[in-house]
């Protein structure tokens, strides 16, 4: 049986969740800072994400991207690579040697540079969207 009050900190939270804007919240995940706040790092080392912002003290332990961003990074990649190793190899036939060197270091270079953008982003529109768990236990 829920009380008053748990009736009315449950209409708070969901207003506030409602008031999110996606777009403003994405733009800051992508560049890897809070969605609420924009000035905290949203991420520690290199994709992990932080249990809560360092200046609004918004907590993201709850935040799971999963496999999300990594399967967003491939889909990327392999669509701006594939067209740009056919286009080299009809245009200028390097040797196949050349061709995987330097295709293979674009490929991970780019993978590398996507990858934590994309948990960003997509810690952005789930914060935005009200997603991720909230009062969910730590694992």
């Amino acid at each position: 049986m829920t009380t008053h009050i748990e009736t009315l900190a449950d209409e708070a939270d969901s207003s506030e969740t409602q008031r999110r804007d996606l777009w403003p919240a994405v733009r800051k995940g992508w560049r890897r800072r809070c969605p609420k706040c924009g000035q905290g790092p949203l991420l520690k080392n290199y994709v992990k994400v932080r249990d809560k912002c360092a200046v609004c003290k918004q907590e993201f332990h709850h935040h799971r991207a999963d496999d999300g961003p990594a399967y967003l990074t491939i889909l990327i990649v392999g669509h701006i690579m594939a067209p740009l190793l056919h286009f080299a190899f009809v245009t200028w036939r390097p040797e196949p040697l050349v061709l995987f060197t330097i295709f293979a270091v674009g490929s991970v270079a780019l993978s590398l540079y996507l990858l934590p953008r994309l948990k960003g982003v997509i810690i952005g529109f789930q914060w935005a969207q009200g997603m991720g768990g909230f009062g969910a236990s730590r694992r």
